[in-house]
Parts: C-alpha cells; sequence; structure tokens
C-alpha cells in the first residue's frame, strides 16, 4: 500500500478559544456563549491538520513556544497526527491566542489575534533536509523570513510550493517568484488589483503557474498554463466558517501531492475535491467536529 504523502506546512500556529454566541457583544455588554471549543489554530496548523486527516504525513513549521498554552497547542496538533517543528521552544511567552465568536443564525465569525506579533524566525540549520522529506511543501504568508527562505529551498529541490494567500502582507513580493502554485483568498489583492482576474493576472506576472481564487460560497476562479475556469463549491447549510480556508489549503496540496504532474483536470479536480471538504467543515461548529464526523 501506498503510504500518505509528505508535506511540510510553515506559518503560524494560535491557540483558538472559539464561542458560538446569538450575536456579537456590543460595548459594555456580556452574553453567555451557546457552545466553546479551545484548539490549536492558524492557518499553516489546521492545513496540516486536513492533510493528515486525509491520510498525509504533515510537518509543521512553526513558533508555538514552552508555555502552558504553548504546551496545549502542540499537544492538539500532535494528537491529529501533526509533526511540530517549533522554533520558538525556549520561548515562554505565550503562543499567539485566537478569540472568535461565531454567531449561530449565520456562521460568520469575528475574530481578534495577536497572529505573529512578537515572533521572527530564522530558517532552522536543518531546513534542506525538511524540505527535501517532503513532496509538496505549503506556506501561509506569516513568519515571512522564513516563509521566503522555505519557498527557495523547495525551489532549489525542486519541490512543489503552495502559497495561502489570505492577504497582502510586507514581503509578499519577495516570496511569490518561489510559489509554483497559489490559491487565494477573495480579500488577496495585489497592489493595483481590484478583481479576481486582476489577482490571478499579477500572480501569473510573479511567474507563479497555477493560481485560484476562493470567494466564500461562490465558486472558484483558477488560471494555468493552458486557461483557466471556475469550480462550482457545494452548497450546504453554514453552521461555521471558521478554518474553512484552511482546510481547502490543507486538502488541496493533499491531493496535489498525489499528482507526479499538474494539468488542467488536475488542478481543477484538486479544487474541487478541496472545496467539497471545506464545505464538510462549514457544517458543524468549531474546527475539529468534521474530523470526526467523517
Amino acid at each position: 500500500m501506498r503510504r500518505g504523502p509528505r508535506g511540510l506546512f510553515v506559518g503560524l500556529s494560535t491557540l483558538d478559544i472559539i464561542q458560538l454566541v446569538d450575536h456579537v457583544p456590543g460595548g459594555n455588554e456580556k452574553l453567555t456563549a451557546r457552545e466553546q471549543v479551545v484548539a490549536a489554530g492558524g492557518p499553516a496548523a489546521n492545513a496540516a491538520v486536513a492533510f493528515a486527516h486525509l491520510g498525509g504525513r504533515p510537518t509543521l513549521l512553526t513558533a508555538i513556544g514552552s508555555h502552558p498554552l504553548g504546551v496545549t497547542v502542540a499537544a492538539d496538533l500532535e494528537q491529529l497526527g501533526v509533526t511540530v517543528v517549533d522554533l520558538a521552544a525556549d520561548s515562554a511567552e505565550p503562543p499567539a491566542v485566537s478569540s472568535v465568536l461565531v454567531t449561530a443564525s449565520n456562521g460568520d465569525r469575528a475574530v481578534a489575534s495577536t497572529n505573529t506579533t512578537g515572533h521572527r524566525l530564522s530558517p532552522p540549520e536543518d531546513l534542506d533536509a525538511l524540505v527535501g522529506a517532503c513532496d509538496v511543501v505549503e506556506l501561509d504568508g506569516h513568519h515571512m523570513e522564513l516563509a521566503v527562505a522555505t519557498a527557495r529551498a523547495a525551489r532549489a529541490a525542486g519541490r512543489r510550493t503552495v502559497l495561502d494567500a489570505g492577504s497582502w502582507k510586507d514581503g509578499t513580493e519577495k516570496l511569490l517568484p518561489s510559489v509554483d502554485v497559489a490559491v487565494c483568498s477573495e480579500d488577496f489583492r495585489p497592489p493595483g488589483a481590484r478583481t479576481p482576474v486582476d489577482s490571478l493576472r499579477v500572480l501569473r506576472e510573479y511567474g507563479v503557474v497555477w493560481s485560484a481564487v476562493s470567494r466564500g460560497g461562490r465558486s472558484l476562479v483558477w488560471a494555468g498554463p493552458g486557461g483557466g475556469g471556475t469550480v462550482d463549491v457545494p452548497a450546504v447549510r453554514v453552521a461555521d466558517t471558521l478554518g474553512a480556508g484552511d482546510f481547502l489549503h490543507g486538502t488541496f496540496c493533499h491531493y496535489l501531492a498525489l499528482q507526479d504532474e499538474v494539468t488542467s483536470s488536475g488542478f481543477a479536480e484538486a479544487l474541487r475535491g478541496a472545496a467539497a471538504v471545506a464545505s464538510r467543515a462549514c457544517t458543524s461548529f468549531g474546527t475539529r467536529a468534521w474530523l470526526r464526523d467523517g
């Protein structure tokens, strides 16, 4: 039996405190949440979780630290099949914490987080070995110095690189020349881009061969060397959209890693499979229930 593909995921890890509420409270208002979930989060971390759920073998290159909250984050990830390489293991500072309020009626979420504030990560000495041991490298654009170094190492080693482009960040222009595939949110707007088609054009100008833009419940728009197209997103009853984009990326990386050569049909099929998983994740509250449901 062929073992699952190996993936290296580089970027942000957080501790997510997720509460289901009837509405987002106003100023000086208190309310009681219906439910609560506490779990590891962050784009790269959640993508690695989805990759593992499908049978892949992910390694997460990130910053967590030795604070008790960080220990909780690392334990949660490792329990779900993610190998954690913590570049801030000696830090006693707490990890980034995301406070998330999910509105019960529509699944919308409000998020507050420090993200990568306080961490500047240098590439590890064994970066080339980590890259060489994987089939695909996914980067979420956080810890930009580390992301650029990893993408360049992957390009040199002939490993496929995938960018989770949630937003345009300082340094993105240095990262893109080493990116093979970019799957962007609709909020990702390169300078001068106003529409998804503009974003796809700019990515192509930076040398990104394959790219796509996700638009929530609407179809994904994609482009490649032979043209482009759209991929429909399954219609579901949305309970919680938190993490859906991350799970889309992790699933997409898994399907892409199984392809020896990327073709237009294979690229669209990987997007279609990823959209199906992301949609299923939206049907339950929190970022873990969908894993138990299959």
